[in-house]
């Protein structure tokens, strides 16, 4: 396994992104840059173009104009190998929680010595020790993210993107989930995470982009984003008075 530890964040960058539908511009972003230690939070309204944006990122939509580079070179098979994407509805194998990590674990060539080993570190990751042979259907909707997000770690990946991960879920859920991605992002993971939730980016974020109508309206750290927005429609959103 790759030592995450002592390898550089990798850096994403968009630049003069578009994203066009029916003569409707849905995203643009001029340019967006995120290259520092600690998971990035993307914040805004429903329809901001989050999601859409995280799609970009990763290479499921190939933009109308402009294009996302990772570490100074434009998006490619290799890159989008590298990274991994958790969607706010896990979707899970028809076979054991073990299973579904050791197919993942496979397909990457990993002898069966190791497989087994690796399984049980990522159940342990996710607390789902006890559930290794239960059906992967059958868990509940924490425990199913929570594995969803370990076969995404099964990948060693550079990058993690994850779209609301813990939008239904109750608190003590969202609490295993969220430790799950601070262990991830001290490990060197490069985090960019889709919230919904104020809370939840004072709790993780090192940074946060904050959109409005297709657009990155403000990003910058953390605590000066969320405690002092520079913008108008940033200090609407935080306020309340962006819910659409």
């Amino acid at each position: 396994m790759r030592d995450l530890v002592s390898e550089m964040t990798t850096c994403l960058k968009a630049r003069e992104l578009q994203v066009q539908s029916n003569g409707k511009t849905l995203l643009d972003v001029p340019e967006l840059i995120l290259d520092g230690p600690g998971p990035t939070l993307i914040l805004g309204p429903n329809g901001s173009g989050k999601s859409l944006l995280l799609r970009c990122l990763h290479g499921l939509i190939t933009p109308n104009r402009g294009q996302v580079t990772q570490d100074g070179t434009s998006l490619n098979s290799d890159h989008k190998a590298r990274q991994a994407m958790v969607f706010q509805q896990p979707v899970l194998l028809r076979r054991s929680v073990a299973a579904n990590l050791d197919f993942v674990l496979r397909r990457q060539g990993v002898g069966w010595t190791n497989r087994k080993r690796r399984i049980v570190e990522l159940l342990g990751e996710g607390g789902l020790e006890g559930k290794s042979r239960q059906s992967a259907r059958s868990l509940s909707g924490g425990e199913a993210q929570r594995l969803a997000i370990l076969r995404a770690l099964a990948l060693n990946p550079e990058t993690l993107l994850l779209d609301e991960p813990t939008s239904a879920l109750d608190p003590g859920a969202t609490q295993m989930i969220e430790r799950m991605v601070l262990r991830a992002s001290k490990k060197g993971v490069r985090i960019v995470m889709v919230t919904h939730d104020i809370g939840q980016a004072r709790r993780l974020a090192s940074d946060v982009v904050m959109m409005q109508a297709g657009n990155v309206v403000e990003h910058g750290p953390a605590r000066q984003v969320l405690t002092a927005p520079k913008t108008e429609a940033s200090r609407r959103y935080l306020a309340g008075g962006l819910i659409t």
